[in-house]
């Protein structure tokens, strides 16, 4: 086996999707084993109205995916409304870290997406249990139908284990502040990204930007960061479809929300200084990714061998 695909639920229950009002939708899912390269979710929903000014994951506020009792990824929107005319944030995040989340650019009121979430898992033979758990706030109009289905990606080529990690907050004054990034001790690998959002649409950062001291002593400014991990040179990409039913649209910033790809750092906690223009409150959340040698999860087989001897058997019964 190299690639393969397998749905593992399903849902056209519309209490469990995207409506009018917030809704959280948790479910248990039982699957099968194997090297799991992505989770991939799909919608497609349709709506009496224009649900959101651009891609769906502007209205995802929380989701969170627990794996045979640990939670590999764990996002939670610094902000989330249907209002904003720009890339979602969740949508950002899978395309930063080598997911892969695109809509169909084909009408307002149909909506149709794909989301790819990095995980890098070799679940063992047998029953899995995943728990999933996904907020969504208020659209702008209420679903009239729809469908929500969680699909495995295995693939034996797997090379990376990727953990989302649990948020730090943080309440900024205007000021140069020190914050101090939490990343968990239990979960292998290093620091390959920290993904910030702030609780607005708004960059608000001071002069001096964000300074990662294990990357060097000068601050860099929020320009200097889009510029390093490609976001300027538009490289994002999202459905708006208002703009276009035929294409994509890009973007070279999503206010309020940047990648900061920080080279593996290990040995503990991130220690960063930010500058912030305004009182505002952002997340820091860290990527984890770590290197695995997957394998096809093996089949259940024999490990005792029952040998078949008649002479043995018709003498052993003269000694009994």
């Amino acid at each position: 086996m190299a690639v393969e695909f397998n749905m593992i639920e399903s849902t056209s229950t519309t209490a469990n999707l995207p409506t009018d009002a917030a809704v959280t939708y948790n479910v248990g899912i039982n699957s099968p084993g194997g090297p799991v390269e992505f989770l991939i979710v799909r919608g497609d929903f349709t709506f009496d109205a224009d649900p959101a000014l651009a891609d769906m994951s502007n209205l995802l506020s929380t989701i969170r995916v627990n794996l045979n009792g640990e939670i590999v990824h764990d996002y939670r929107a610094g902000a989330a409304v249907a209002t904003n005319n720009g890339p979602g944030r969740y949508a950002y995040l899978l395309n930063s870290i080598g997911g892969r989340a695109y809509e169909l650019p084909a009408g307002t009121t149909t909506r149709e997406f794909y989301w790819a979430i990095p995980l890098g898992r070799q679940l063992p033979t047998g029953v899995n249990r995943w728990e999933i758990t996904m907020t969504w706030v208020a659209a702008a109009d209420a679903i009239a139908s729809g469908t929500l289905q969680f699909w495995m990606r295995t693939n034996t080529a797997m090379q990376q284990t990727t953990t989302v990690c649990p948020a730090t907050s943080f309440t900024h004054a205007v000021a140069l502040e020190q914050v101090v990034i939490r990343v968990p001790q239990n979960v292998p690998g290093v620091v390959s990204a920290i993904m910030v959002q702030n609780d607005s649409f708004a960059n608000e950062y001071g002069s001096q930007g964000i300074r990662i001291n294990a990357l060097g002593a000068y601050g860099l400014e929020h320009s200097f960061w889009i510029w390093l991990n490609s976001d300027l040179a538009n490289g994002i990409m999202y459905a708006d479809n208002d703009l276009s039913i035929t294409q994509q649209s890009y973007a070279t910033e999503l206010k309020g929300c940047m990648m900061l790809p920080v080279f593996g750092l290990s040995g503990g906690n991130v220690v960063a200084q930010v500058d912030s223009s305004a009182v505002t409150t952002r997340t820091y959340q860290p990527i984890l990714t770590h290197a695995i040698g997957a394998k096809s999860s093996p089949e259940v087989r024999q490990t005792q061998a029952a040998p078949g001897n008649t002479a043995k058997t018709i003498v052993r019964r003269t000694e009994d």
